[in-house]
């Protein structure tokens, strides 16, 4: 049976897990707060897939997330790190919040260090789903993977660690990459 949109999502989410305690994660996260967000664009599945299928990069990442999604505000720090060890990897940071939620997003990703053009779901929820995989149930946080030559390699719903995320983008590299 196929999940309610995104917009029901919240509900089931658990609560936004507390800010990092230590001393180091605090300090970092001072710190990209005294930069400034990145620009956030909106986007369409259409878009979306433009980006992750645009030339270029040797792998592209693409991260449907929310502010308000605890498994997504988990697994955000292992995914900026994968993506910060492979260079020629795009990461593609997509935000399923409302309209009104952007001072929260702007926050969240000045709090970790983001400084690259992010975007914003704006279609409705069932069209961006599908657009962007049928597959998808709707569940957040959704990963894609895609090769350098557009093809995706690897897609799963939910929270991933740091080895899920190595794994993926290791298998979307080109063998001479790796």
């Amino acid at each position: 049976m196929r999940l309610a949109p995104l917009l029901l999502l919240a509900a089931l989410a658990p609560v936004v897990a507390p800010a990092a305690t230590t001393a180091g994660a605090t300090k970092r996260a001072a710190a990209a707060r005294a930069l400034p967000a990145p620009p956030v664009l909106p986007a369409d599945a259409r878009r979306v897939l433009a980006l992750a299928k645009r030339p270029g990069p040797r792998a592209t990442v693409v991260n449907v997330w929310a502010t308000w999604c605890g498994p997504c505000r988990a697994e955000f720090p292992a995914l900026l790190e994968a993506a910060r060890r492979h260079p020629g990897v795009r990461l593609v940071l997509v935000s399923a919040d409302f309209d009104d939620q952007m001072p929260a997003v702007r926050r969240f990703l000045a709090d970790h260090g983001v400084r690259d053009t992010t975007y914003i779901k704006s279609e409705a929820d069932q069209a961006f789903i599908d657009g962007l995989n049928p597959a998808w149930s709707g569940a957040l946080p959704a990963t894609f993977v895609y090769d350098a030559r557009g093809n995706r390699v690897a897609f799963w719903e939910g929270e991933a660690d740091a080895h899920r995320f190595e794994t993926a983008i290791e298998h979307a590299l080109p063998p001479a990459s790796r």
